[in-house]
């Protein structure tokens, strides 16, 4: 389960602009999105485009820290 959602938040910070760069989001991006994605999209983990749909759905209710991720990517 820890690593499907790794996997998860992996995914949400490497399908920004910055995958074409080869970025893949550093850990401590990975931790700041972490428990969003635990709280907000549990029943998507198993899909990295959902996880990352499920994030921006939540935008309005994410951490402070996930949401700075967000914002520093681009989206």
């Amino acid at each position: 389960m820890r690593q499907l959602m790794l996997a998860a938040v992996v995914f949400l910070i490497g399908a920004s602009s910055s995958l074409a760069q080869g970025h893949m989001g550093s850990p401590q991006e990975q931790q700041a999105c972490r428990r969003d994605a635990q709280r907000f999209c549990r029943q998507q983990l198993a899909d990295d485009n959902a996880v990352q749909q499920c994030l921006q759905q939540n935008r309005a209710k994410l951490s402070k820290a996930c949401a700075k991720v967000f914002q520093s990517h681009g989206m």
